[in-house]
């Protein structure tokens, strides 16, 4: 076992004992211990009571965060004609059809989101062994796959956050960075969880939210109370 660095022992004692806070709590002590070189994402793990190997408790969505992630997203769009031309005014980073598909084939991925129009999709389905690992497929249930390209690449540049079950039933998202005010992360945690209730699957049973974690990018992870976040009992 590798040994801990003084900053990693130090922030383990300071949540030593400390594993189920409000969420307030939560915030100050991963704000406290937030003591990297660079200014870290805060992040939300949530443990769902579902089990995504079955189509009907699949959780999938997008939220737009109210203070945004602290990220700048470069974003990619599948159009054409006028909607290409949308796409730039909006601020898109790159616009293309059968270029920008054979830029990506020749593994050129210079962006963080990808949107398409629907007609664009045949193309983009070509890229999906290459799009798919990496999320960046478009989808029309989170919102990429859209005529109104401006308002999707609007939503992605202004703090759009999207979120899948992974395998073990865990939704995973970051929700600003360590510098912003607590009020604000608390904000944008609030806005997440709510939207993953939002999504809730016909097929989940019994508990759906089991358990909530907050870290920081070089922190541990430290629970937050469901009834701190209108969750108990759920």
């Amino acid at each position: 076992m590798a040994k801990l660095g003084k900053r990693m022992k130090a922030i383990q004692s300071a949540v030593e004992g400390k594993r189920v806070l409000p969420l307030d709590e939560a915030l100050g002590l991963i704000k406290a211990n937030a003591s990297a070189k660079f200014d870290e994402t805060v992040e939300v793990a949530m443990n769902l009571g579902v089990d995504p190997r079955h189509a009907d408790q699949m959780v999938r969505g997008s939220v737009t965060l109210p203070n945004g992630t602290g990220k700048s997203v470069r974003v990619a769009v599948f159009a054409r004609g006028p909607k290409a031309e949308e796409a730039q005014k909006a601020g898109a980073d790159v616009v293309g059809a059968e270029d920008l598909m054979e830029t990506i084939q020749g593994g050129k991925i210079e962006f963080d989101r990808c949107i398409a129009t629907p007609d664009m999709m045949p193309i983009v389905g070509r890229l999906g062994k290459i799009l798919g690992p990496r999320g960046l497929m478009p989808n029309p249930k989170v919102g990429t796959v859209t005529m109104d390209v401006a308002q999707a690449v609007q939503d992605a540049k202004g703090g759009q956050v999207q979120f899948r079950v992974e395998k073990a039933g865990i939704v995973h998202a970051g929700v600003g960075k360590a510098s912003f005010e607590e009020k604000a992360i608390a904000e944008n945690v609030r806005a997440l969880i709510d939207s993953v209730i939002k999504a809730k699957p016909a097929g989940a049973k019994g508990h759906y939210v089991k358990k909530i974690s907050l870290s920081s990018t070089m922190g541990p992870g430290v629970k937050i109370a469901l009834d701190s976040v209108g969750q108990a009992g759920m």
